[in-house]
């Protein structure tokens, strides 16, 4: 985990406890929602990225955005990123918050990628398999990508796990077995040849 990954985390954890106790975690997330949102503009991720901008621009800026849209509290904390530095790691930080917020609530989001769309069955009986899985909390979001390049199969990716059943994936196991000449020194080893 990179240096700026565990500080957003540590502001997302601060912003996290400091809702709760106020009580207001649901109007935050929504305002987080929102500004992962917005972050996702290529202008407004280069303002926030830029070194040259001042803070006091910035925070005239994001006022203009949020301002009345956002609750005091999560203004506040864009304002306290920006004094301190730190408004560069704002994308960063609402995605570790919200990741945050859906464990709390026992979440686990899990993205599913295949060559070809996946029936509505088929989705449903992946989110059982995890649920019933250690390896999931207690509830199971399935995001779902295609990706023709995976020729057939899919791939699971949730947390730091990694299944990848796709032919794409298979088939380049075998190259490599092949490159490195894996099969051919077992068949001599055997005298085959």
């Amino acid at each position: 985990m990179s240096v700026s990954s565990r500080v957003a985390g540590r502001y997302a954890k601060s912003l996290m406890d400091l809702a709760k106790e106020m009580g207001k975690l649901n109007d935050v997330v929504e305002d987080i929602k929102s500004i992962a949102a917005a972050v996702k503009n290529r202008d407004l991720y280069l303002l926030l990225q830029s070194p040259i901008i001042t803070a006091d621009k910035k925070n005239t800026i994001m006022n203009a955005i949020f301002g009345g849209k956002l609750s005091d509290l999560t203004m506040s904390f864009i304002k306290i990123c920006i004094d301190k530095g730190r408004e560069g790691l704002l994308p960063d930080i609402s995605t570790e918050f919200l990741a945050e917020h859906k464990k709390m609530q026992g979440i686990t989001t899990v993205k599913v990628t295949t060559a070809t769309p996946l029936s509505t069955e088929s989705i449903e009986a992946i989110r059982k398999q995890l649920i019933s899985s250690s390896d999931t909390l207690t509830q199971v979001e399935i995001d779902v990508k295609i990706d023709p390049s995976l020729i057939g199969g899919y791939v699971v990716e949730f947390g730091d796990k990694l299944y990848d059943a796709s032919v794409a994936h298979k088939l380049d196991v075998l190259k490599k077995g092949f490159a490195s000449n894996l099969y051919e020194s077992q068949i001599e080893k055997h005298g085959t040849i």
